[in-house]
């Protein structure tokens, strides 16, 4: 007998026995990951040796934490299942085809309506590439070519969609990187203060440090999109709507 991942009919790749799914461009994916790593190791390279000399040891304690949460809630949010639901099986087709002729299910026309145990009526739309009627919420991904429950988007520097099974990990990834890029930028600043205090001149200071500048600059220009679009989706939340409902 098969497993449900072994019969996942997408552009989706699996891993370990069905236990990481991603999509199956991750070429953006590794550059957020080595951008990322990169100037998080610049700034524990170059700022906190100095910044624990003459501030305090927490500092790197402190960012190594945040560090950690940013890159296991990237790698969860890419790496697991976002939601994807299974397409029909021949015989499920069949019984489709069959209905729309005898029962009238409004197969060609891609929509059949339901009554819930409410008494509210819903249509559900049928997704000719996974032959399925999708409930509630649920939209095929083009890219992934494969329809996901509670299907937010496409996020490509993830590498996959963000749905029902990940969007959790993609709201912390997106908290725990508005922190760190804060935190470093904050302490990049008190840095350069502190070694102009000791030098003769703030150009002095940033000749000593110039990694910490290249620190400065990539967090300066990626808090305002990256705290900006965890706004969003803290707006989305508490509305109770998907990107893709917006």
């Amino acid at each position: 007998m098969n497993r449900k991942w072994e019969s996942i009919e997408s552009k989706n790749r699996v891993f370990c026995n069905g236990r990481c799914i991603t999509g199956h461009n991750l070429g953006i994916f590794i550059f957020a990951l080595f951008l990322i790593i990169a100037i998080s190791g610049l700034f524990f390279g170059f700022d906190c040796p100095y910044l624990t000399k003459r501030l305090s040891p927490a500092i790197p304690v402190f960012a190594a934490i945040i560090f950690l949460m940013v890159i296991c809630c990237i790698v969860r949010t890419a790496f697991t299942d976002p939601g994807i639901l299974p397409r029909a099986t021949p015989d499920e087709i069949l019984y489709l085809e069959k209905s729309d002729n005898s029962q009238n299910v409004a197969l060609s026309g891609r929509v059949m309506e339901i009554q819930m145990y409410s008494g509210h009526r819903i249509q559900l739309k049928y997704c000719q590439t996974c032959k399925i009627f999708r409930p509630p919420r649920v939209s095929h991904c083009s890219l992934c070519d494969a329809c996901i429950a509670n299907f937010d988007h496409h996020c490509p520097w993830v590498g996959n969609c963000v749905g029902l099974r990940n969007y959790r990990y993609f709201y912390l990834f997106l908290f725990s990187l508005s922190i760190l890029c804060v935190y470093i930028f904050v302490f990049n600043i008190i840095n350069i203060v502190l070694r102009a205090q000791d030098a003769s001149t703030v150009a002095d200071a940033i000749r000593e440090t110039p990694a910490t500048i290249v620190e400065a600059l990539v967090c300066f220009i990626s808090i305002w999109s990256v705290i900006g679009l965890w706004g969003y989706h803290t707006y989305l939340i508490c509305r109770s709507v998907t990107t893709n409902e917006d």
